[in-house]
């Protein structure tokens, strides 16, 4: 009797720790924050010059201008300009033609540090055999390019490779 006694008293203890805790402790999750980075395309890919889309998010809920997504292009800003009552601006930099990695099959080595920076996954293939890109998904955001060791990709412009 004392044991189940015992655990009731523990578990009213830790209870209520946690209870405090979780008041305590509490995220402090901003709605505008949230609401610009539902907004954003989420492709973490850091052209925008955060490493990501929350802290972007962030830093456009600072203060920071809101036309520096080229993923998300004229729309997001558009639409980030609506929702915060800014002027809508056109993107900070001139993205230039939609580009896509293209994985030089003969080249490739199967490393898969390519799978491992691409933001959006759209690099499939397994270890130690040849990679490829899923055009679709492809970003452009040339976060592949750094860590290949063989250095077999190329950003090719979307009409090029239709070709």
């Amino acid at each position: 009797m004392t044991g189940i006694l015992i655990m009731v008293a523990l578990a009213l203890v830790f209870g209520a720790a946690l209870g405090y805790a979780q008041q305590r402790l509490a995220a402090n999750d901003d709605p505008v924050v949230a609401r610009i980075d539902a907004l954003l395309p989420q492709t973490q890919c850091a052209q925008c010059g955060y490493p990501g889309c929350r802290p972007y998010a962030e830093a456009i809920a600072a203060g920071d201008a809101i036309n520096k997504c080229p993923p998300g292009g004229a729309s997001t800003v558009a639409r980030l300009a609506e929702l915060l009552g800014r002027p809508a601006e056109p993107l900070a930099a001139d993205p230039g033609p939609p580009r896509v990695a293209f994985i030089r099959e003969e080249d490739c080595i199967g490393c898969t540090l390519c799978i491992k920076a691409c933001p959006v996954d759209a690099i499939v293939g397994a270890a130690r055999l040849t990679h490829t890109v899923i055009e679709s998904e492809c970003t452009g955001c040339d976060l592949c390019l750094p860590p290949c060791p063989v250095d077999c990709i190329d950003m090719i412009p979307v009409a090029e490779r239709a070709a």
